[in-house]
């Protein structure tokens, strides 16, 4: 039978990831390792006495259901794992077979392993793999999920703090949120009150989202928040790897505004007046936009080894965030939970109305995403990190593509941007169609051609005849 068959056989389970497993009369040894992946990932039903063959299933039953059943519970409460393990059990029969099932919760005390940490697995697609060092840091630090960055910061005081990024937030704040207490406090009051220091020293959320670099760097080695244009709809079928990279901004206030700046481009916008009399830009599409960047920045693992980034590619925009979610994503989406991992920087977006008040605002990017352009986010949620794919249409497309055109090209003369045109068009296009199509002799081709060689734009890949050109990331 195909899986969907065993679903409806099964009809009363919500699959949401499943493991069968023969074990016609003991538990198999990879049980264990599907225990601890299921625990550390997103949870899953675990089926004994299916028997499975390359996408086809077939129901085997087990011989002694009672003594399976009491074998699996009493490993998984009994000492096995590092911390007891809940299941809801289920028992099916099948004319005179039978089939249990177990499904297996995410638990709150990750990493969950069995014998010694190195036993500790996660869930990638439908295989079981065993946790990397990084992974399993990552799960301790969920296990402090919303005090890490409320920690004080050593070795750091008031002069960490970046004068220009205080003083602009507390601008923003009194012009965007005028009513609210903090805009009367005094300086030490206001990074008291809000957390940004704590008895004259920074808390880690507060450096983060207004240090100096030097002093980030010196907790936060290769603190950075990465933007890329890619001309393409992936890495792979990019002509250039990027044609924009983000530089490097004191800290996640000044990051903000750049990733913000640089995203707004994608949606369009009207500019209006508020009754106070301040500019205003206004569009669903860059609300969900400046949603999802502002998920990204407050909700950041920012001690794990991977970054937070931004992909713009011609068809989508990619927010890639280390760190996983404190509960499944269909649950945050649908309640509003507010559970934040940085509580000092969630707080410190929502008092200048960057962010709303509760939950993760996965509602809000994907209503107002809805309401631009009539396409659905796209979710991913792995144990360590979250990814929120926002479509480009058609339209957007093409503006992108424009613009990449006009950033690779704007420092290349007129007959190397269609050099560039053509080979992007055709890559073994030789130099005597060139000719053709520029209207000038072989000898200037092959010299604009020798020139885009010498700036790093094209490389020959094989001989003059039968090879072909490369354009590459433009330097």
């Amino acid at each position: 039978m195909t899986k969907e068959e065993l679903i409806d056989k099964l009809s009363d389970i919500e699959w949401e990831d499943f493991e069968v497993k023969e074990a016609k009369s003991n538990l198999p040894k990879s049980t264990w390792e599907t225990v601890s992946a299921f625990s550390n990932s997103n949870g899953g039903w675990l089926i004994f006495g299916i028997k499975q063959k390359g996408k086809h299933f077939e129901i085997s039953g087990v011989k002694n259901a009672e003594k399976i059943e009491q074998d699996f519970l009493t490993s998984i409460r009994g000492g096995k794992f590092n911390a007891n393990i809940d299941t809801i059990q289920k028992l099916y029969h099948f004319d005179d077979k039978k089939v249990l099932a177990f499904y297996i919760n995410i638990s709150s005390q990750k990493p969950i392993y069995y014998g010694s940490p190195i036993n500790t697995f996660i869930r990638r697609g439908s295989a079981d793999m065993r946790a990397s060092n990084a992974e399993v840091d990552s799960m301790y630090r969920n296990q402090t999920f919303g005090t890490k960055t409320s920690e004080i910061a050593s070795n750091t005081n008031r002069l960490s703090i970046n004068n220009t990024s205080l003083n602009r937030y507390r601008d923003y704040m009194s012009r965007y949120n005028p009513n609210i207490s903090y805009n009367r406090y005094s300086e030490n009051e206001f990074l008291e009150k809000l957390r940004i220091t704590e008895d004259g020293k920074c808390t880690y959320g507060g450096l983060l989202m207004f240090g100096n670099r030097e002093d980030i760097e010196k907790h936060f080695p290769d603190f950075r928040i990465d933007l890329f244009e890619i001309p393409g709809t992936s890495y792979h079928n990019a002509n250039l790897r990027y044609t924009y990279r983000l530089g490097e901004f004191e800290n996640l206030w000044e990051y903000y505004f750049e990733c913000f700046n640089r995203l707004k481009n994608r949606v369009d916008v009207k500019f209006v007046l508020t009754s106070e009399g301040f500019g205003q830009e206004l569009s669903n599409g860059l609300i969900s936009i400046r949603e999802a960047l502002v998920n990204m920045l407050m909700h950041a693992d920012y001690f794990a080894p991977s970054k937070s980034r931004i992909r713009i590619f011609n068809n989508h925009i990619e927010f890639y965030n280390p760190g996983g979610l404190p509960k499944p994503i269909e649950e945050l989406r649908t309640k509003d939970l507010s559970i934040p991992r940085n509580p000092i920087l969630t707080k410190l977006f929502r008092m200048v109305r960057l962010a709303e008040n509760a939950g993760f605002g996965f509602d809000k990017i994907e209503q107002n995403w809805l309401n631009y352009n009539n396409t659905k986010p796209q979710y991913i949620a792995e144990f360590d990190s979250t990814i929120i794919e926002l479509p480009l249409t058609q339209d957007v497309e093409k503006d992108v593509i424009k613009d990449v055109i006009k950033d690779v090209e704007k420092s290349l003369s007129k007959n190397e941007q269609i050099i560039i045109r053509e080979i992007r068009r055709n890559a073994k296009i030789s130099a005597a169609r060139l000719s053709e199509i520029l209207n000038i002799n072989h000898r200037n081709v092959q010299k604009s051609l020798s020139k885009l060689k010498e700036k790093g734009i094209i490389v020959r890949i094989g001989p003059n005849k039968g090879g072909h050109w490369i354009i590459v990331e433009h330097k």
